[in-house]
């Protein structure tokens, strides 16, 4: 009922997108940590194991070793996916046996996609390709990639939920969007929520950090 990816690009960010058929995906999947990794947890969903592999990664273990020793422990692995990327832009991938439908994945350099009830086995290393032929922004290179997915049929049944999320030195979400339901196109409904967050990305984080430094707000009273 999902397909996702996540990945780091040159700058070190590190980041999530993904769609599925079920209410607000990315709220029970994504699992991000500044400057240690991103994993999605998916199919048959136990959130406890994004954070139980960031952990690993914490503690200095690749994304190949994190993955092993928490799938090594965890009971009904068989019903789960998941995807990892690790600081350095090594990725792993578990799909058990027991996942749902046509399931697959696939890695590449800094990213690692998957998916269940999927139209077509062949979605995630097209996910992979589109991830690694866009140019710019991680924000924009994982919407190219789950677009991607769409335009190959993405899953086998309706979509209705989208997220696509990224961390970048901060200390926090630099970018967070979701759309939690739609009867629509919930990828479309994201990408216009990107067309209006990104070119503001920036100015939020310097408020953040240092609103003495930080462009106008625009309000009325900001003079």
């Amino acid at each position: 009922m999902t397909f996702s990816l996540v990945a780091r690009d040159a700058t070190g960010a590190l980041g999530a997108a993904i769609c599925s058929s079920s209410p607000a995906v990315a709220a029970r999947c994504v699992h991000l940590a500044d400057g240690i990794g991103a994993v999605n947890s998916q199919n048959v969903t136990d959130p406890r194991l994004g954070p139980a592999v960031l952990d690993q990664l914490r503690g200095g273990r690749s994304a190949t070793e994190a993955l092993g020793t928490v799938t090594g422990g965890t009971p009904f692995i068989d019903h789960r996916q998941l995807l990892v990327v690790d600081d350095r832009g090594r990725a792993a991938v578990h799909s058990g046996q027991r996942a749902l439908g046509v399931f697959g994945h696939a890695v590449g350099d800094g990213v690692a996609a998957g998916g269940n009830m999927l139209a077509s086995a062949e979605i995630p290393q097209l996910m992979v390709d589109a991830f690694s032929a866009a140019t710019g922004d991680l924000e924009l290179r994982l919407m190219a990639a789950v677009r991607a997915a769409i335009d190959a049929g993405g899953e086998a049944g309706p979509v209705h939920s989208a997220g696509l999320s990224v961390v970048r030195d901060a200390g926090w979400r630099v970018t967070d969007l979701r759309v939690d339901w739609t009867d629509g196109a919930p990828i479309e409904e994201l990408g216009r929520l990107l067309e209006v967050w990104l070119p503001q990305r920036d100015d939020y984080v310097t408020r953040g950090l240092d609103p003495t430094t930080a462009p106008s707000y625009g309000v009325p009273g900001d003079e």
